[in-house]
């Protein structure tokens, strides 16, 4: 009697881009601001495609993922936050913050008796 061999079957690898999307999508909250959020979303768009191609061979859609929404998020707060500094740097929201640090010095009494 003969016995056939079966290979057992591949197992699962999780994708390199989705681990370093994600890990490059939490430094870019911790410090790596802007850099970090486009690096996360460029390798979670490649771990994705990679895993999409690999038919089944590939894991980490959850990483690829959320290193995706970390990269947009960050690079959308980084946005924000560089529109505002050009609008205080350019004296367009100047104004307002001038006055914060003298707000006490006001007299907010406005009673029409003296």
């Amino acid at each position: 009697m003969s016995q056939s061999y079966q290979a057992p079957p591949p197992v699962a690898q999780t994708s390199t881009p989705a681990i370093i999307s994600l890990i490059s999508g939490i430094l870019s909250w911790v410090g790596v601001f802007g850099l970090g959020g486009i690096l996360a979303v460029i390798f979670g768009h490649i771990a994705k495609k990679e895993i999409r191609k690999s038919g089944g061979y590939l894991t980490g859609d959850g990483m690829a993922t959320a290193g995706l929404v970390l990269g947009y998020a960050n690079i959308a707060l980084s946005l924000v936050g560089l529109c505002f500094f050009v609008l205080m740097m350019t004296g367009a929201i100047a104004a307002p913050l001038v006055c914060i640090p003298f707000g006490n010095q006001f007299n907010t009494n406005f009673s029409l008796i003296p």
